[in-house]
């Protein structure tokens, strides 16, 4: 095999910035916790070629960017404090374009006290901004998002053949942990509202779909958020069917009407779908950075 061996694609960051900012304007204290990971894509070449470092930022200042911005703008969303990242890296010499990365862990005040926090909800929401010069292309999202449904669902009709075994049902559980995304064609006014708005959509559209397959479920569940908000031009999702076994009771003399369950942990079924706009041109650089599937 002949041929010239140069460099490809590349870039260079810090990844998994905790920071964790408190908001100490008034009496009511308001916590932010991030952990933030931020790469930058330029003119760098010589670096990984030459050992050259004169155009690398390195990843120490990288990371000290991200503390230094939490206290001079504060973190009003993840979108937001991501964007504003890039916006300062988008200054800097020798740099054409930049991903930011950020999970946001939630925190519920013990009221009435006024600065003590408990850790709630399962989800991390999730954000990536990707730069490209003057452009910046926001997907946001959440991962951990465990749902059940004890009825309301059901499996049958799927091709058989001599090594199928799984039996129909039309009345099963139904379980599974909601990883999206979502892109973006235009920046919302509030990302802290539409997010709640988001979330509250996938939870309701689970809860009263009637489901005949996971994949039905997730196709409702994408639809009714791109229905709601036309923003969102494109929606990925990746469920993993957390599967329920009924257990065979009947060694103990005793029956079993769909009450006794086995939670299987593995292997599992895993569901995943991209839903798109017609008319809407794909954009893959929004896409740089988060993980693939669908």
């Amino acid at each position: 095999m002949t041929g010239t061996i140069k460099l490809g694609a590349n870039q260079h960051g810090k990844a998994e910035v905790r920071v964790v900012k408190v908001d100490r304007a008034g009496p009511t204290h308001v916590l932010h916790d991030l952990n933030v990971s931020s790469q930058l894509r330029g003119d760098f070449e010589t670096a990984f070629t030459e050992g050259d470092n004169g155009h690398v930022h390195a990843t120490d200042t990288q990371k000290n960017v991200v503390y230094a911005k939490a206290k001079e703008l504060g973190v009003a969303s993840p979108e937001a404090f991501l964007l504003e990242l890039a916006a300062y890296w988008s200054r800097q010499p020798y740099v054409h374009g930049s991903v930011m990365k950020a999970e946001s862990y939630a925190w519920e005040r013990l009221a009435p006290n006024d600065h003590s926090f408990v850790r709630t909800g399962q989800e991390t929401r999730t954000a990536v901004v990707n730069t490209y010069g003057e452009e910046s292309l926001v997907v946001s999202g959440l991962t951990d998002l465990v749902v059940l449904k004890s009825t309301g669902s059901e499996f049958s009709g799927f091709p058989r053949d001599r090594y199928t075994t799984l039996q129909e049902t039309t009345d099963r559980i139904l379980a599974t942990s909601v990883t999206a995304w979502w892109r973006w064609t235009e920046h919302p006014e509030d990302w802290d509202e539409v997010y709640d708005g988001i979330r509250e959509m996938l939870l309701s559209t689970f809860a009263d779909v009637h489901s005949l397959a996971l994949q039905q479920t997730i196709f409702e569940m994408g639809r009714a958020v791109m229905e709601k908000y036309p923003a969102v031009a494109e929606f990925r999702i990746s469920c993993p069917n957390k599967h329920h076994f009924l257990v065979d009771l009947s060694p103990f003399g005793l029956t079993n009407d769909n009450e006794v369950f086995f939670a299987a942990d593995r292997p599992y079924g895993l569901i995943e779908a991209t839903l798109c706009r017609d008319g809407v041109p794909d954009e893959p650089r929004a896409w740089a950075s988060v993980p693939a599937f669908a």
